[in-house]
């Protein structure tokens, strides 16, 4: 279960709902559910998956969106050996928010020899919405974990940016429990000073990462950057590796830019890096 939030980190007070799910996966070769707890608005389907695939848990929020005060707490492990893929049947939506932070709190944990992938769709923040995300990551040596994060910053597609609230994406990844790379963005009332900055974003509203924590990370970086090459029109992305973990980021201004460079990138590092179909979950296209 997820640990309490740090002072800098807290939500502001306020009632909502609180959502949590837990999906457990273990053994060798065809990866078997062991662990399954899930409490509204949260919900966990399996879907079919291809037999040289592993199992997929698709994550539903079936309240159709968040609010300020309501808290999403989702742990995933892999264990024995086990590969899963993880990840969220459509987009998720953050609302305008009249105080209270929203709170998303993601923990992967990945075992020796393990394969875990936490992909995800988009998180679109309406204008003034209040939104604190933390993924932390926790592997063993030998396992290795990719995992994602992408917003939209504003109803691009309706003509609104997101000019004030709160954005606070925070990761943390430990190897054997001890900490090797934490980051935050964090962005707070006025937005548009820091969105429009062409030391910030640059006019850009939509960012993804993609952060890839194994022994080989190093070794993957200029696979990675390979990977990057022929991005679409107006995105602009880069990999680097700190500290042993490989980190990809994506900006441009409209989210579909985003979703395209991200998806045809994640498809061909599983490829390479797990020996996985160079594709995506049929859900994630719908």
């Amino acid at each position: 279960m997820s640990a309490a939030a740090s002072p800098s980190e807290a939500p502001v007070s306020g009632r909502g709902v609180h959502g949590v799910a837990e999906v457990g996966f273990a053994g060798v070769g065809t990866a078997s559910l062991r662990h399954l707890y899930q409490r509204d608005p949260m919900r966990v389907l399996f879907p079919a998956q291809p037999a040289a695939e592993p199992p997929l848990a698709a994550l539903v929020t079936t309240s159709g969106g968040l609010v300020g005060g309501d808290r999403i707490d989702v742990t995933v492990s892999a264990a024995d050996g086990a590969s899963a893929i993880v990840a969220a049947q459509a987009a998720e939506k953050v609302y305008r928010s009249t105080g209270p932070d929203c709170l998303i709190d993601v923990r992967l944990e990945a075992a020796e020899g393990t394969w875990l992938e936490w992909l995800p769709q988009e998180t679109i923040l309406f204008d003034q919405a209040r939104l604190r995300r933390r993924v932390r990551i926790d592997r063993a040596p030998g396992g290795r974990v990719l995992a994602g994060e992408f917003l939209v910053l504003g109803r691009i597609a309706s003509g609104e940016r997101m000019t004030r609230g709160l954005v606070r994406e925070a990761w943390e990844v430990r190897r054997n429990g001890d900490l090797v790379w934490a980051d935050a963005l964090h962005v707070e009332d006025d937005l548009s000073a820091v969105l429009d900055h062409p030391a910030g974003f640059g006019g850009a509203r939509a960012v993804a990462c993609a952060v890839y924590a194994a022994d080989d990370a190093p070794a993957r970086q200029q696979e990675a950057r390979r990977l990057l090459d022929d991005l679409p029109a107006g995105v602009r992305a880069g990999a680097t590796v700190v500290n042993g973990v490989l980190v990809v980021r994506w900006l441009a201004e409209r989210g579909d830019d985003v979703r395209c460079a991200f998806a045809t990138f994640w498809a061909g590092f599983r490829a390479t890096a797990a020996g996985l179909a160079a594709g995506l979950p049929r859900l994630w296209h719908v």
